[in-house]
């Protein structure tokens, strides 16, 4: 636990030397940049001044670098201004990292080669099912199954990285296709098992969530099967099973409920983090 406070203590240090590195590079920019351009233009309005630009900024650098600055000169307003506008800066620049960040990812999973990540077998980021509520074995529907797809869902959300689930696929890799899901639909097409798998996130995980899930279909051995790329959660997904909130995370090739210690320190660590 202290190993674990001293972390987080060195990561909000480092946050708030970046904030204020920012912050004194726009109050330079606000000196060295917005006070000479409008003392410079001012200048020129009024023809007082026949210097160059150039020669104009260097002799406000000079001022500045020598403490020689006039007293009506708002030096320290340009400073607070540009300071402002760096620390905005930032947070406009981190805010679409992110964004960049989780595009890239998407990109990369999207090119991926779909027969060759089946070889590879399921792993911490890529998980098989051989449907969504058609029960083989049973050879019925069986609702529960859906509540397994769940689970698996909600373990990528709360990852940090997200992951990719196959529906249509065995353990094995074998390929089965989703037909005997679609005759179970009102909608017995690709459309109508987008639609209800979209339908059961949203009541059983959260409709915020929908916009993380990246939905594709691919013909393989003749088979329709579903790509379901799943983006990392902004918050702890939860998921009620038996009137029981569990949350799930990814451990190896499977998904597992963490005790309540666990999840919290789970949680704490997995947020705290990416706030």
């Amino acid at each position: 636990m202290k190993r674990f406070l001293l972390q987080l203590f060195y990561i909000w240090k480092q946050k708030l030397k970046i904030y204020f590195i920012a912050g004194w590079i726009g109050a330079g920019m606000g000196i060295f940049l917005l006070a000479p351009s409008y003392d410079y233009i001012s200048s020129r309005e009024r023809n007082a001044d026949p210097l160059s630009s150039i020669e104009f900024v260097l002799s406000q650098f000079k001022e500045v670098m020598t403490g020689q600055i006039n007293q009506n000169n708002l030096i320290l307003f340009y400073a607070e201004i540009g300071a402002i506008l760096g620390l905005l800066s930032l947070g406009f620049y981190q805010i679409l990292h992110k964004r960049l960040v989780d595009l890239d990812a998407l990109k990369a999973e999207l090119e991926k080669d779909l027969p060759t990540i089946i070889r590879q077998g399921e792993g911490p980021l890529l998980e098989f099912k051989s449907s969504l509520r058609w029960d083989i074995q049973e050879q019925r529907v069986n609702k529960t199954l859906e509540g397994v797809i769940m689970k698996t869902l909600a373990g990528f959300f709360n990852s940090p990285v997200g992951g990719t689930l196959l529906i249509g696929v065995a353990d094995n890799g074998e390929i089965l296709g989703l037909e005997s899901d679609f005759q179970t639909l009102k909608k017995p097409d690709q459309d109508g098992f987008e639609q209800t798998l979209m339908t059961a996130i949203s009541t059983n995980l959260g409709a915020d969530l929908c916009p993380l899930i990246h939905v594709l279909f691919h013909k393989l051995a003749e088979h329709d099967v579903c790509r379901v790329i799943v983006s990392p959660s902004h918050r702890p997904v939860f998921l009620t099973q038996s009137n029981t909130p569990k949350f799930f995370v990814r451990t190896g090739g499977g998904t597992r409920d963490l005790n309540i210690q666990e999840a919290l320190d789970y949680v704490t660590s997995r947020w705290k983090k990416t706030k």
